[in-house]
């Protein structure tokens, strides 16, 4: 929105953003880096330079921003992956339950039918575990799911993660779970309810997979002790995770008519969309790892593509690798990111950390360098602990978050 159109009226005056944001947004799925612990920190800062119209959340990732802000004013939310914009989706939408009184019922119905007749169609795939199994048999068992991914399913439509992934991440039970709800949401396409189904599968994939909460790399069973591990995760069952997140997003999500705008694009390409004036909160990666490996199952289960992948972990060939994420290119992506706020008289809070790839004073160089004379650039800092979804003593790291601010003046 232009800054210079005084004759709309600035919600500023009525919405406390710090003070009414929604302080108990559904969490949906384990995530590096999430910035839920730390958004009286964010929305603090977006409260103190926001005016009116449209927040991009620039790299929106898990979306909590738009959870946490939906309601009161809109949010333009953008992330290069596409399960980033089925999260958005699901805290943005307009829920009318009325509708849908029985869908939850209907949904458990339908994916159990497609388990059943899938079960029915390869009774020769059956894949069970138990407390009482050797190390030995124990991973036998897990060799026998992984060699699915050579075999021809080409008489069930929906088996991309019995195929792909049993053995791995989950077991074959679970795979099959997996591919039944995703089949499912189908059914569901043009309402919101697609997207809530989507993010409780998500929940239920985080909960039961045996990984430590992303996707980088599944676990072996190298002793007895990780055997039994692992078999708690293998054990679980998808449906009862599945329920509980579908029912705490029907309760929580309502009415929404706000003007929201959800995309998947490059952070240049959005910035040049986005309208004059609008205020940008950029989270952008910070290190060398890419969320596209971490996070490439939930990728997959959007896109359902039967994309070729790579590796043990499994990795989709077409993973994007952000530049955010290279030391040849980090330095040229935070130009670009100055240059098209400048280009749109854009305001910018920028969050990164003193482990990034670059420095807090390179980073406030290029601001200055390339974001010109009519910009007053500052920052704020406060300690935080980083998930790194570690499973020992790594399980988070003390780092300090930088806020980086651009405002026009």
């Amino acid at each position: 929105m232009n800054r210079l159109a005084t004759e709309i009226p600035s919600l500023k005056s009525s919405v406390d953003l710090l003070k009414e944001y929604d302080h108990k947004v559904p969490h949906i799925t384990k995530y590096m880096g999430s910035k839920r612990s730390i958004l009286d920190f964010v929305i603090g800062a977006i409260n103190e330079v926001y005016t009116e119209g449209k927040v991009c959340d620039l790299f929106a990732g898990t979306s909590v921003l738009s959870g946490a802000l939906g309601k009161l004013i809109p949010i333009h939310s953008n992330d290069i992956q596409e399960y980033s914009a089925v999260l958005s989706k699901t805290y943005l939408s307009n829920y009318d339950w009325q509708q849908f009184s029985s869908t939850l019922e209907d949904i458990l119905i339908a994916a159990n039918d497609h388990v059943k007749n899938f079960k029915e169609e390869y009774a020769n795939l059956n894949y069970t575990y138990s407390a009482e199994m050797t190390i030995k048999q124990f991973v036998q068992l897990e060799k026998k799911q992984q060699k699915l991914l050579d075999y021809n399913f080409d008489g069930s439509l929906y088996h991309l993660f019995t195929k792909y992934y049993s053995g791995t991440y989950w077991s074959f039970e679970q795979c099959l779970w997996i591919d039944a709800l995703r089949r499912v949401a189908e059914d569901y396409r043009n309402t919101p309810v697609y997207y809530v189904i989507l993010s409780s599968l998500m929940y239920s994939m985080s909960y039961c997979s045996q990984s430590t909460g992303h996707y980088a790399q599944y676990r072996d069973a190298k002793s007895e002790s990780s055997k039994n591990d692992i078999l708690i995760y293998r054990l679980r069952d998808i449906k009862p995770y599945f329920e509980t997140k579908f029912n705490q997003l029907k309760q929580h999500l309502g009415s929404n008519n706000l003007d929201h705008t959800v995309t998947s694009l490059d952070y240049r390409k959005c910035l040049e969309k986005i309208e004059t004036g609008t205020l940008v909160y950029a989270d952008p990666p910070y290190a060398f790892v890419h969320y596209s490996r971490f996070y490439h199952a939930i990728e997959t289960l959007v896109k359902y593509d039967y994309p070729q992948v790579d590796h043990k972990g499994r990795y989709r060939s077409d993973r994007h690798q952000s530049p955010f994420g290279r030391r040849t290119e980090v330095k040229k992506a935070f130009q670009a990111l100055f240059i098209g706020i400048k280009k749109k008289k854009s305001d910018i809070i920028l969050s990164y950390s003193n482990t990034g790839m670059i420095s807090l004073e390179e980073i406030m160089q290029i601001a200055k360098d390339n974001i010109g004379k009519d910009y007053d650039v500052s920052y704020k800092e406060q300690d935080y602990k980083h998930s790194t979804m570690g499973r020992s003593d790594d399980k988070s790291k003390d780092v300090k978050e930088y806020l980086v601010i651009a405002k026009l003046r």
